[in-house]
Formats: structure tokens, sequence, C-alpha cells
């Protein structure tokens, strides 16, 4: 029993004392009558007392105070850090309140902002709506184009009502990403698809040479010659396209994962041309590099970055002029880092620009051909772009030559 509850009880027994003794001493019933009143209204004000006190403990425990509030918080976000996939805690009002690592690094979620911000997706809103609206798990599947395509599946579970209406005030949302699945599935049929149609006509020749030589050609020491000649040239074709389709599998699965390395784009381009000089000479081309001053730090995949470069020249040796320069040159201004590689060569229609990064486009197949090209080194080129957040720029005169200029964002301090 509380302190104030014993001091009432002992007002009540004296009160009781009093009275007897006001009748017993023979005390004036107008004087016994106000002492009594006057006990009765502090025994009155003792129990109010005891009970608002008991009102605040109750509020206490059931309604939390702001430094309690702060470490549900906390405790929200430990446990969404645990999640793998993105999650988010989203209130009433669609702002976030908790958000866990790969949501913050996936799509740039802040605890505050509006949902919106992050995740720009009606398949997202409709899931929220529902889940707020029937109390109940929604699950919805969206996609998203920037900063790259996605495909996601979004789960939205309420997780909190208010005890006057019932209503939804706080719901998770847990974001999975199917982009690699749904990839690798296309790839898979793409790679059926492509191979089987590219591959059938050096096959076809290969057939072709190896009937002749069983027959026609069997005791014929200078046919014999030529075709095998022919035949390895088909040969190494095909091992070309069969890597480069590989290439370009491997860069598409990766291509929605941003690279997180810190890459000097001036040594990666110093390195390659020096890799690529005895091709170059050996097709009787000059390959020349205006090298950086200074570093030019961007976020990238370091062996990407060198593939893009790599590409980049085959093409200017495969189609620049006998004898011609080919100028690899690194830049950058307003935090943008520049790669261009130039040729003289036979230059590219203005038509055909904004389709040379498709896969297989070639501007003349039999003359891609003849020159060893598989119609796959420039998208493969454009895939790694993509993930390393920049543009491809193409610019080309004909007769005069060409420039691919690669631009990627510069590292931030």
């Amino acid at each position: 029993m509380s302190p104030s509850l014993r001091f009432s009880f002992a007002i009540v027994a004296a009160l009781v004392l009093l009275s007897g003794c006001a009748v017993a001493f023979g005390m004036p019933a107008a004087l016994a009558l106000a002492a009594t009143f006057f006990l009765v209204a502090v025994v009155i004000n003792a129990i109010d007392y005891e009970v608002s006190n008991a009102q605040a403990d109750f509020a206490a425990v059931t309604q939390p105070s702001h430094g309690s509030s702060e470490a549900i918080r906390g405790l929200q976000a430990a446990l969404l850090d645990g999640v793998p996939d993105p999650a988010l805690i989203v209130n009433a009002q669609s702002h976030i309140v908790a958000a866990n690592k790969a949501a913050r690094t996936m799509f740039g979620a802040s605890v505050g902002a509006p949902v919106t911000a992050a995740i720009r997706a009606p398949g997202l809103l409709g899931a929220l709506e529902s889940a707020r609206r029937d109390g109940v798990q929604s699950i919805s599947d969206f996609e998203m184009s920037v900063p790259v395509e996605r495909s996601l599946t979004v789960v939205a579970t309420p997780i909190d009502k208010s005890t006057v209406d019932q209503s939804v005030t706080e719901t998770l949302v847990v974001l999975r990403d199917n982009t690699a699945e749904e990839q690798l599935a296309k790839m898979r049929a793409d790679f059926v698809a492509n191979a089987s149609h590219e591959l059938r006509t050096p096959l076809a020749s290969l057939k072709g040479f190896i009937e002749t030589l069983q027959v026609a050609a069997k005791e014929d020491p200078d046919a014999r010659e030529q075709f095998l000649n022919i035949m390895l040239d088909q040969a190494n074709r095909m091992t070309r396209l069969i890597d480069d389709l590989l290439s370009l599998s491997r860069v598409e699965l990766r291509e929605h994962v941003p690279p997180k390395d810190k890459v000097d784009l001036a040594e990666v381009a110093a390195r390659v041309t020096q890799a690529m000089q005895p091709i170059a000479e050996s097709a009787n081309r000059k390959l020349g590099l205006s090298e950086s001053h200074s570093p030019v730090i961007v976020t990238g995949d370091a062996d990407e970055l060198g593939q893009v470069l790599q590409n980049l020249i085959q093409n200017a040796i495969r189609y620049g002029k006998p004898g011609g320069q080919i100028d690899v040159s690194v830049s950058q201004k307003s935090g943008w880092a520049a790669l261009s590689v130039r040729d003289d060569g036979i230059g590219i229609a203005p038509e055909h620009l904004p389709r040379l990064t498709e896969r297989f486009y070639r501007v003349s197949a039999k003359d891609s051909r003849e020159r060893g090209g598989t119609g796959l080194g420039l998208a493969i080129v454009k895939h790694i772009v993509n993930r390393h957040g920049g543009a491809i720029d193409i610019e080309s005169v004909i007769a005069k030559g060409s420039t691919f200029t690669v631009t990627i964002p510069m590292k931030t301090p």
C-alpha cells in the first residue's frame, strides 16, 4: 500500500474516534459535523492524488516517450539491416521512417523523405495503398527504367495499427530484385537464337570444304592448302563470335549492379594502348595516346573499362585506312571523364549511327565479316558504359573517319 493511501485510512480511523468522542463528551453537534467534513475532504484529496499517480504510471507504460520512440526506431533499423533485400518502413503519409543499407545503396532511400523520392513506380504505390486499405499483405511486380532497367517484386506488410480506428499507420516494404534471374533466362534464349543464326554460315562453309577435300580436292595439294586456310579463318570467326557472345552475356548480367572500385582511367588507357600496339602495327596502323597530366579517377571496373577501350581500338584498326592514324585520348571536364578513340578511316553514314550499338547490327555485313567483325563489339561497349552510368557519343564523316567518345562520371571525394 502506498504512503498516501495508508495516510488516508489513518484519517478515516481518526474520524471514527472523533465522532465517538464528540458524542461521549457532549461536544456540540455543529463542531463535530465541521470536523467530519474537513476530514472527509482530506481523504478525498488523498484518493484523487493516488488515482492521478496511477494514471500517469499507466500512460508512461502505454504511451512511449520521445526517448523510447527513438529506441524503437533504432531497433527497427537494426532489424532491417539484417534483411538482404532492400527494405523500408513507411508511415501513413508515405514517408520513410526506416531503411536498411540495401535500400539506401540501391535506391538512395533516406529517412524522412517521401518514398516516391527514392522509388517512382505505380506498382509500389498500389501495393502500399492495398496493404493500408485491407490491412493484409500485398504483393506486386513492377519495372523500373532508371537509372538502369530493373524488374522488382514488392511485398507490403502492415506492421502497426492505431488503437482508435484500427487503421494501418506503418507498413513494411521489402523489394526483391528479379533482374538477374530474368536477364539470365533472356540471355539463354538470345544466345541460342543468335548463335544458331550466326554460326550457320561458317559451319556450312566448313562442311562444304571438308566434303570437297574428301572428294574432288583429295589429291590436289594446292586446293587442299587453300581450303585449309579458309577453314581456319572460319573456325577463328566462330571462336571470336562465341567469345563475344559470352562476354556480352556476362556484361548484361551485371549491368544493373553499379561498380564500386576507384579506377584511374588514364592508367587504363595507357595499359590498353600499349597492349594493342603490336596489333596496330601488324595491320599497318599508327596508334598514339594523348596522356593526361594527372590521374582521371572514376568509380568503375578496371577490366570492363579496359575492354571498352580495346573494342574501340579494334574497330578503329579494322575500319581505318592502311598507314592511317588512330588517336586515343583521356580528358576530364565538369565532373565527367571522357575517353575518345579517333580514326581516319572509311567513316559511317549518318543514318547508321543510332543503331551501331545494337547487337549484330552491321553497316555492311559482308565487309564486317571480311574484316573479322562479329557485330557485338559496340553492343558490349554500350552495356559496360550503361553499368558505369555513362554515355557513348559517335561522330563520323564519310571518307574522313570516326570518333567514339565514352563519358563517365568522375568519382566524388
